[in-house]
């Protein structure tokens, strides 16, 4: 496993990735490509108090909020996978056992490759057991063309209408 899942029972928001990118590979921690801007955003849209560093990822788990991946074998590029590399059905088990209220795909290739269908941005209307689902645009550098902050400030709204986060706003 290149970047070990961060899962745990009673976690209020899960975000999915398709695989670890090579640095974040190289560093044995999600998003740790300085070009992506997921703790940026994660921080902008006040998902966590404070922009932390991609070594920092357990410390999400006091925020409940966790990490993982389709792919835990292989790291690079989406288009550089392996298709049987990619593990939809491990994760449909990982997210029954845990049952986090969200779980939040960082990109509509993760929703397509997790969901076996092609998906918009926002709330789904199929779940994972008690699980919602909700897809976000990759805050990837390759994919700046596709950037909507208004996305992930939708997926930062629901968060608080269900009243998810237990840490006093900032």
């Amino acid at each position: 496993m290149l970047v070990p899942d961060l899962l745990e029972s009673n976690l209020d928001l899960v975000f999915c990735g398709t695989a670890p990118s090579r640095a974040s590979a190289a560093a044995k921690a999600y998003y740790a490509n300085p070009v992506n801007r997921f703790w940026s955003v994660l921080h902008e849209v006040q998902l966590t108090p404070r922009r932390f560093l991609p070594s920092e990822y357990p410390q999400l788990l006091t925020l409940k909020i966790g990490l993982t991946d389709l792919c835990k074998t292989h790291s690079g590029n989406d288009d550089e996978l392996p298709t049987d590399a990619i593990e939809p059905e491990a994760l449909r088990r990982k997210i029954l056992l845990h049952a986090p209220r969200l779980l939040a795909f960082t990109s509509k290739t993760a929703a397509r490759l997790a969901l076996g269908r092609t998906a918009d941005y926002g709330l789904q209307a199929d779940t994972i057991g008690v699980t919602q689902l909700f897809v976000c645009c990759s805050t990837s550098g390759r994919a700046r063309r596709f950037w909507q902050q208004a996305v992930w400030e939708d997926l930062a709204a629901l968060a608080r209408q269900l009243q998810m986060f237990r840490h006093e706003q900032f």
